[in-house]
């Protein structure tokens, strides 16, 4: 392991993300390539105050801070954990086979944002020198500290050059995510639209939400940026899908149609407290028809809407008036700045979802159809659709590797884990490029859109 930077920062463990200024971490968070509203202090501090991510439930928060003198000059949300739940990058292997030889895994350090598996900025830090500097000094703490591993969870492209650089190993997953870009090769960027029909009627807001301005599609800072046209409506979206997957669709969306399903939508503060309410009666029933509570509480989402209601759109099904299912999506604005310019970047992430009564495609109506309508009618430039799921390729959400990275105290342990993930990472590669060959969009320019 490589010493840690000489730079002249002081190192400063906190017990409560409220322990350092929200405007000094959010400033600090703006600078970064790629920042959410997750990681943004109001976040992290309503998962501390609504008793949410604490010690209670396995996550002791030690925020580290680096200062040069009085400026905060990097920091990260650092937590203590007795077991990797909440987490969506999964070491129970690893766990078990600590365990198998009469070693502990747990204590272990992670940097995360618990239960939002969302990639984004985990080292905030001014510059690269002190991004490594810190995660550096995070490593050396974890060590005084005796704890087995530290684990640096979706973090961005930066973050991972800091990690590979102090010797952590990386691991890789896949996610699913939409893009708002006509395929260079549909028919659908020749303006192509046919009607879909009724089922476009089902998702229209209220009057009294207004809609934000389009943003130029852009995506900075993930290496796939953006740089062709946005579909101009669900229709023109479908025109770009295969006929098998555009039928499909059109057939699921008809099934809540007929069902007597009716969609409105509702952002920030236009979302009342009884919407609130009633979509957490829809995401606890969720959790507990699988057999577990849900990790977060009614008090956290009361935070939210009073500290974070700008970041929120929430979906709710009706039938007659009467609410049946929601799902509540988080909306991320910023201004970014790349090759000197600055241009703007929306980026939507599906979250929760639940509903009171089965009706049949209601899920996939909710939770991608709803949304992506909503994504394309407001600019939005990508929609993150959430850990795993292959079926969210049939609604055209592609796969895209999310990096995690890994230090194990133990060295015959490093060294077992390092043989794994290289394995690990030759099979990821070919699960992508499987993957890519299942695309859902039309590939022949002469397929006429408008069959069935």
């Amino acid at each position: 392991m490589r010493a840690p930077s000489p730079l002249p920062l002081r190192l400063q463990i906190i017990d409560s993300p409220q322990a350092v200024s929200a405007a000094a971490w959010n400033a600090l968070l703006a600078r970064q390539a790629t920042p959410t509203p997750f990681m943004r202090h109001e976040y992290l501090s309503a998962l501390h105050t609504s008793d949410s991510a604490v010690p209670r439930t396995g996550w002791v928060p030690r925020f580290a801070l680096l200062w040069d003198g009085p400026d905060l000059a990097a920091a990260c949300p650092l937590y203590v954990k007795s077991h990797s739940y909440g987490e969506y990058v999964f070491d129970w292997a690893w766990a078990h086979a600590y365990e198998e030889h009469d070693l502990p895994y747990y204590p272990k350090a992670v940097i995360a944002v618990p239960f939002t598996p969302v990639p984004g900025s985990r080292l905030l830090a001014r510059d690269a020198a002190t991004r490594r500097a810190l995660i550096d000094a995070v490593r050396c703490w974890c060590e005084d500290k005796g704890l087995s591993s530290l684990h640096v969870l979706f973090g961005d492209t930066a973050d991972h050059t800091a990690c590979n650089a102090a010797g952590l190993m990386r691991r890789e997953q896949v996610q699913f995510h939409w893009k708002n870009m006509k395929p260079p090769r549909s028919p659908a960027a020749r303006g192509t639209l046919p009607p879909e029909g009724a089922a476009n009627r089902l998702g229209n807001g209220p009057a009294t939400v207004s809609s934000p301005p389009r943003l130029p599609a852009a995506l900075p800072g993930d290496g796939s940026e953006v740089s062709g046209e946005q579909f101009s409506s669900f229709d023109d979206f479908l025109t770009s899908l295969t006929q098998d997957k555009r039928k499909k669709i059109r057939q699921e969306r008809r099934k809540v149609q007929q069902a007597g399903m009716r969609f409105r939508w509702a952002r920030g503060a236009d979302i009342s407290p009884a919407d609130w309410a009633f979509f957490y009666r829809c995401y606890e029933r969720t959790y507990l028809e699988h057999g577990n509570p849900p990790y977060l509480n009614p008090a956290f989402f009361t935070a939210m809407a009073q500290d974070m209601a700008e970041h929120w759109v929430l979906f709710t099904a009706e039938r007659d008036g009467t609410p049946i299912a929601t799902s509540l999506i988080a909306i991320n604005t910023s201004q970014m700045s790349g090759n000197g310019q600055f241009y703007a970047q929306t980026v939507a992430y599906g979250r929760y979802w639940g509903a009171l009564e089965r009706v049949d495609s209601l899920h996939f109506e909710a939770c991608y159809y709803q949304p992506l309508q909503w994504c394309i009618a407001h600019g939005v430039a990508r929609f993150e659709g959430g850990a795993q799921g292959e079926h969210k390729m049939a609604r055209a959400l592609m796969p895209v590797v999310t990096e995690s990275a890994h230090w194990l105290a133990h060295p015959a342990f490093a060294q077992a884990v390092d043989d794994f993930l290289h394995r690990e990472g030759a099979g990821v590669a070919r699960y992508m490029a499987h993957l890519q060959t299942r695309t859902p969009f039309r590939q022949s320019k002469r397929a006429d859109p408008t069959s069935e």
